[in-house]
């Protein structure tokens, strides 16, 4: 038995948590944001380091920190302190303030603990101040220069520098730095590599850089290496772990004569997918986006003449906990069961723990709790159950927590939030259903009256135990007052019989085109007492505002914007009131592009046709007009529009016959369809195909020469793409002649992608005119030779002494950095011209740059640089002796970039020959240039005219684009808006966005 003193205590008790769970005053923290990982510079370790850890809660929750799992005492310490929930630790000391850190937000409901975070140092030493020992080696011998990286924490990027700064080394089959071991790797040696090599590392965290001392490389005068088989010198290790979504890199380099060529495939035999990435002439294998298909074993072949090694090793995935099944905040009634669960993946698989008002109280199965496997549930709950609770997921690789409230119920019937509605239509003869439903813990019993008299079950009335009332088959007589008792609360109903709805203008069958907007009306008559709501079904799916295209509009309408051909089906508006429901049916017709073609297939192939066979695609409702081919190869940016028999192929034609194509070139065919409204989709890729070889049929460009060492020819020439070489066996045959001279030198290469060739004789005069061409070959015969032109040979004085002075540079748009300078004047060295050399970045070789011009000019425009970036610009003079002495670097920065975001929600009305545009004037980010103005163009879509500053009046369609005008540049041009001749006069909106400002307008008004 129970004591009154208890009893009045317990009901106290009751009575404050109904009122707070009521009134929503209290609840446990939530966060609003937790931590992250910090990795702090050591050259900024006089600055603050800021935690940051904030909740939101009522009361408005407290906080504690923990280092390495324990509790900081920030009374006792000078150096860290509170802002807020942010933790703030002033003087950084890196060894002892580095550590993983977590925060713990706590009120008078619970506690609850954020993720783990980690403060780090970064830092990058300085190499050791000593000269290197010079290494000497063999030509064609393979050699590796040590970087020797200083003690660092944090990620770093390496680089070398050839002899003099900025000149660094260039990549390529024969020389790699790697990423991993910072060395420099050169698979063949050859006289130009002689001379001095600098290691530079960058540290990615704090942005400093180190030189180490030189190495100088020196060829060996005791004979030549001969050839062998590759070496591997850079592979990658036995196990790679990889997490998901992550970037995996793995390097291989091989030293060698020849040069080896490096070659990757997978243990298993399967090809790499489109995402693979080769870099540096595949010394590095790149893998972004990692998932679980790309874990296996992953082999480097290198590979010569002399013979072929092999490195291996595996990648393994790993993954840390992620959920995919958590719990909510949960309010049970006092004496029910809690069950939660929660589920993580990841790998290997996490294992829980449950926390309750954390840090320490973790929970175990006992008496009522039963804890298993990320289940928790807790029968005959007790008032001291309420509280914040956390499953935590942990495996090797991270560990997740997931918080939710438990609300321990206990109260009267009370009808607050959920209070019967004074007055309640029906119509006669239908069913109504009247609610009562208090809020009860534990449930309330439920007793119905009309008027004064109880109401109890018959054929007609319903009641249920969950406090349902049900009247069917309704009567004027069962109008009147209704109460519901639940206790001692209640509440009224009221209803009465009202008018039928009508729908006054309802959605009509219509055609449409692709990319158009249409609103289909709704539009309804009722009774005033009515509250009416409309509702759309598409092919019998309900219609919601989420979806881009749909736009639910209060008045009833239905709005949808830029058509698609799967919009075409059954609309279905649907009128709901109090007392009935009626509905209005339209068929949507969308006219669009054609599908596209199937089976495209290649049947007879020669050195330059191929003949194609195609079934057509759908015509989505407008007959096919012609097809259009197009072709890929491994030598072009994308697909290409080619040629064909016939010219133009008609809807009704599905063969043809592809010409002018290049020899001995594997091609893969696509087929596109057209009608009146657009060009469709292309259709699935042909199977590659290889065309017949031939002779070659192009010779060499730019072929040239000059310069080198005393008693050298020097001939150059732009090699034959390899798509142009017609056949296998490809190579060059250079013939030279003294000025004056008859009879030719031929000398042949076989190499195709040579681009230079030394003659060597003592004879040799300095600067001596040769006449030059150059012709080609391959194992189908010989080819056509370059047009004779005259090359000198190498002058024996020295390159140029002295420095253009008077240099200058300006930006001129985003991509664009003009510089000018001052002429030499007259030298004892000849001058060909000026050099410009410009980079962004010491450590960004890739980024170096360098443009030449005639020594006539003192003016050169650099091209295709990058937006809002610095660039460093510095200019020398040069002959064929050389480049003399560069100018110290100026530097210049590009414009901003001109706006990312086009024009939205353009609009027009074309009434006549009178055009008006509305757009959404575009706010340029403080990282872009401001807008100054727009470009507005337009063109006919008809074949036989065309239009210039007015819209002619006549049956063409026109094709509208909007751009930005900055001083960056122009910006990208909105979505084009096609007028149809079917749309001459109205008005319609092309939109991208949620909203419509109409402000800006641009007209043409007709010239005629």
């Amino acid at each position: 038995m129970t004591l009154p003193w208890k009893l009045l205590l317990l009901l106290s008790i009751i009575d404050r948590l109904t009122d707070c769970m009521d009134s929503g005053s209290y609840h446990g923290p939530r966060w609003r944001m937790e931590p992250g990982d910090l990795f702090i510079p050591v050259d900024s370790i006089e600055e603050e380091a800021t935690l940051t850890c904030d909740a939101k809660g009522s009361p408005p929750p407290q906080y504690r920190w923990s280092l390495n799992g324990t509790l900081i005492n920030l009374g006792l310490d000078r150096r860290r302190r509170l802002s807020g929930g942010n933790l703030i630790i002033s003087n950084l000391d890196r060894y002892q303030d580095v550590g993983m850190y977590q925060c713990m937000a706590y009120n008078t409901v619970g506690a609850i603990l954020s993720r783990r975070a980690s403060l780090q140092f970064a830092y990058l030493d300085h190499f050791k101040v000593h000269t290197r020992s010079a290494v000497s080696v063999r030509e064609g011998q393979g050699v590796v220069l040590l970087c020797g990286t200083p003690t660092s924490s944090g990620d770093l990027t390496y680089a070398w520098v050839f002899n003099e700064y900025p000149y660094f080394v260039q990549q390529d089959s024969r020389r790699f730095v790697s990423q991993q071991t910072g060395n420099l790797y050169i698979a063949k040696v050859e006289p130009s590599d002689v001379g001095n090599y600098t290691c530079v590392v960058m540290n990615s965290i704090t942005k400093g850089k180190v030189h180490s001392s030189p190495t100088s490389l020196i060829l060996r005068t005791d004979g030549v290496m001969g050839e062998y088989e590759p070496k591997i010198e850079v592979n990658f290790p036995d196990n790679v772990p990889a997490a998901k979504g992550s970037t995996v890199t793995l390097e291989c380099f091989a030293l060698g004569n020849p040069v080896p060529e490096i070659t990757w495939r997978r243990a298993n035999g399967v090809p790499f997918p489109s995402k693979v990435k080769m870099k540096y002439s595949n010394a590095v294998l790149e893998i972004p986006s990692f998932q679980q298909d790309d874990t296996g074993g992953y082999e480097c072949v290198a590979e010569n003449k002399m013979g072929k090694n092999t490195a291996a090793g595996r990648i393994a995935f790993y993954g840390t906990p992620q959920w995919i099944q958590t719990m909510k905040d949960t309010a049970l009634a006092i004496e029910e069961r809690l069950y939660w669960e929660c589920r993580a993946n990841g790998k290997p698989k996490p294992s829980y723990i449950w926390l309750k008002n954390a840090p320490n109280s973790i929970l175990s199965p006992q008496g009522r709790i039963h804890v298993e496997d990320g289940v928790l549930s807790v029968s005959v709950l007790t008032l001291s159950d309420a509280g914040m609770y956390q499953c935590v997921a942990e495996n090797k690789h991270g560990i997740i927590y997931f918080a939710a409230e438990l609300m321990v119920l206990a109260s009267p019937p009370d009808f607050t939030g959920n209070v019967l509605r004074a007055l309640l239509k029906a119509k006669a003869g239908t069913t109504v259903t009247l609610d009562c439903k208090p809020k009860a813990y534990p449930t309330a019993s439920i007793l119905w009256k009309k008027g004064n008299l109880p109401i109890h079950t018959n054929d007609r009335i319903t009641l249920s135990p969950d406090g349902t009332l049900r009247l069917a088959n309704l009567s004027k007589s069962d109008a009147g007052s209704y109460t519901c008792f639940a206790r001692n609360r209640f509440g009224i109903f009221f209803f009465l019989v009202t008018d039928p709805t009508r729908i006054i203008q309802g959605p009509v069958d219509m055609e449409i085109i692709v990319g158009e907007s249409i609103v289909l009306p709704c539009q309804v008559s009722s009774d005033p007492v009515l509250d009416v709501s409309f509702s759309w079904a598409f092919n019998g799916h309900l219609i919601t505002n989420g979806d881009g295209h749909f736009e639910l509009r209060t008045a009833g309408d239905l709005m949808i914007r830029n058509i698609q051909l799967y919009h075409a089906g059954k609309y279905i508006c649907v009128v709901d009131t109090d007392v009935e429901s009626l509905s209005a049916v339209a068929v949507l017709i969308v006219k669009g592009p054609p599908s596209p073609p199937d089976s495209v297939t290649v049947e007879e192939v020669t050195d330059s046709t191929a003949q194609l066979a195609w079934s057509p695609g759908r015509d989505n409702g407008s007959p096919i007009s012609n097809y259009l081919i197009q072709t890929r190869t491994l030598f072009t940016v994308g697909w290409q529009r080619v040629n064909a028999v016939p010219e133009v192929i008609d809807g009704s034609t599905l063969t043809a016959t592809v010409v002018d194509l290049n020899a001995w070139v594997e091609y893969e065919f696509r087929v596109l369809a057209k009608n009146s409204v657009g060009v469709g989709e292309p259709s699935p890729v042909s199977v590659k195909t290889r065309t017949e070889d031939a002779v070659p049929d192009a010779a060499p460009g730019d072929v040239g020469g000059g310069g080198g060492s005393r008693s050298e020819l020097v001939i150059t020439w732009e090699p034959v793409p390899e798509e142009l070489q017609n056949g296998e066996s490809f190579g060059y045959i250079i013939a030279f002649r003294a000025f004056g001279e008859v009879s030719w030198t031929h000398v042949a290469t076989s190499a195709p992608g040579a681009s230079r060739y030394v003659y060597r004789n003592e004879s040799i005069a300095p600067f001596s005119p040769f006449h030059v061409k150059v012709g080609t070959y391959n194992s189908k015969g010989q080819g056509p030779f370059s047009p004779v032109v005259t090359i000198y040979s190498a002058e024996t004085g020295e390159d140029p002494s002295g420095m253009p002075a008077g240099v200058w540079a300006r930006s001129v748009s985003a991509s664009e950095i003009e510089v000018n300078w001052q002429a030499l004047p007259i030298t004892p060295e000849r001058v060909l011209g000026y050099e410009v050399v410009y980079w962004e970045d010491d450590t960004k070789p890739e980024t170096m740059g360098k443009v030449r011009v005639h020594w006539n000019h003192t003016s050169v425009t650099v091209h295709s640089l990058a937006g809002n970036t610095q660039y460093f610009l510095t200019v020398s003079a040069f002959n064929t002796a050389g480049t003399g002495p560069f100018l110290p670097a100026i530097n210049v920065t590009t414009k901003k970039p001109p706006p990312a975001q086009p024009p939205l929600n353009v609009e027009w009305t074309l009434i006549g020959s009178q055009l008006s545009l509305y757009w959404e004037p575009v706010v340029a980010m403080e990282s872009e240039s401001e807008v100054t103005g727009y470009q507005v163009s337009f063109s006919t879509v008809a074949s036989n005219s065309t239009a210039e500053l007015s819209l002619a009046e006549n049956d063409d369609d026109y094709i509208i684009r909007i751009q930005t005008l900055s001083e960056g540049g122009l910006g990208p041009a909105s979505d084009p808006i096609q007028i149809h001749k079917l749309s001459k006069f109205g008005f319609h909106r092309v939109e991208v966005g949620e909203e419509v400002l109409q402000e800006t307008v641009a007209e043409w008004e007709s010239l005629t």
